[in-house]
């Protein structure tokens, strides 16, 4: 399982880093800060990853997640991301818990 939520946080991450530009482009208000913002969230998915051997790593998974939701005071477009992945993850923590009991 951690393999899956490896993943899903694998392609948040990548998703984050992509998604910087086109959100500039698009007139929000992603610059500087935001842009910091977006790499910082991006570069704990990518960390999270390693850790999700613990029990507490997962919980931090999904308060990332919300995270995630709360960029969208810089562009609703992460926002949007958020939402997606955050049911991502709640399917995630659905399977796990349905599989390991």
């Amino acid at each position: 399982m951690r393999g899956v939520g490896a993943g899903c946080l694998v392609i948040e991450g990548i998703v984050l880093l992509l998604a910087i530009q086109p959100i500039r482009i698009m007139g929000g208000s992603l610059q500087g800060l935001g842009v910091w913002a977006m790499v910082a969230l991006s570069v704990l998915c990518f960390l999270l990853c390693g850790l999700l051997r613990h029990r507490w790593a997962w919980h931090v998974g999904t308060a990332l997640q919300i995270l995630v939701i709360a960029g969208g005071y810089f562009q609703w477009g992460i926002a949007a991301i958020g939402v997606v992945f955050l049911a991502l993850w709640l399917y995630v923590l659905n399977v796990k818990k349905s599989v390991l009991g």
